[in-house]
């Protein structure tokens, strides 16, 4: 296997008034179409991480990006979802299983605004535009700062509300903040899942660990030329 980047992204909308909390973690709608775009005209495949397991395991080859969204926001619907059709690409969303239809709630103590998150309909209309859904959880829990019990009830009780809502499996597992231990990795492997994304940056090599594996995040000020270094090259890898 060659490596391949895993691309993070969270919300896909208007810029944040400057000073705003996590700002960083909004990409402009106008943005992320160029950055779709910029990968379809350089021959990359972009996919989900259903869609780019035979490429983790080796048993396809080829020139391909995962591409995966955290949290579930309304707006990866209303905004990510167009350019990704219109560029034959399919992503996965993992989506919060018992906070459908609400907010980001969990940022509120840090001063970051409240944007909807999709509710049940919007999550069967994303996987019905042929897109995956993975799993972030109940409640978008830090698993390091829950007991063992409740970690493993958020792992494997999402997976089950979320396959029961889009009438699927759900393979794949993303922590939330990116807080683990090796514990919760196997409670990730018990509960069935095939993979689980972090926040390390850095791409995917041969050998790499499929429940630890590294992404490259697309921020706010991420500009093309700089998307363009971290898809191509090994520049998150050397900075991870």
């Amino acid at each position: 296997m060659t490596s391949i980047p895993i691309l993070m992204y969270h919300q896909i909308d208007a810029s944040p008034q400057r000073g705003t909390p996590l700002r960083g973690l909004v990409v402009k709608p106008q943005a992320f179409q160029r950055q779709m775009r910029f990968l379809k005209v350089m021959g990359y495949q972009g996919l989900s991480m259903k869609d780019l397991e035979p490429y983790l395991n080796g048993t396809r080859q080829g020139k391909v990006v995962g591409i995966t969204f955290d949290d579930g926001y309304l707006n990866n619907l209303t905004h990510a979802l167009p350019a990704l059709q219109a560029n034959g690409f399919t992503a996965t969303c993992y989506g919060i299983s018992e906070l459908l239809g609400k907010t980001n709630a969990w940022d509120r103590a840090i001063g970051v605004p409240e944007k909807p998150l999709m509710s049940a309909s919007d999550w069967k209309a994303w996987h019905n535009a042929g897109m995956d859904v993975g799993s972030h959880t109940q409640s978008h829990a830090q698993l390091d700062a829950v007991s063992q019990a409740q970690a493993r009830a958020e792992i494997g009780i999402s997976k089950t509300q979320l396959e029961q809502l889009i009438g699927a499996e759900v393979r794949h597992f993303c922590y939330p903040y990116g807080k683990y231990s090796q514990a919760h990795v196997q409670m990730v492997k018990d509960a069935g899942y095939v993979t689980a994304t972090t926040t390390r940056r850095g791409r995917v090599f041969q050998g790499s660990e499929f429940y630890e594996l590294p992404r490259i995040m697309v921020a706010h000020a991420t500009h093309l030329a700089l998307f363009a270094m971290k898809v191509m090259t090994n520049y998150e890898s050397k900075r991870s």
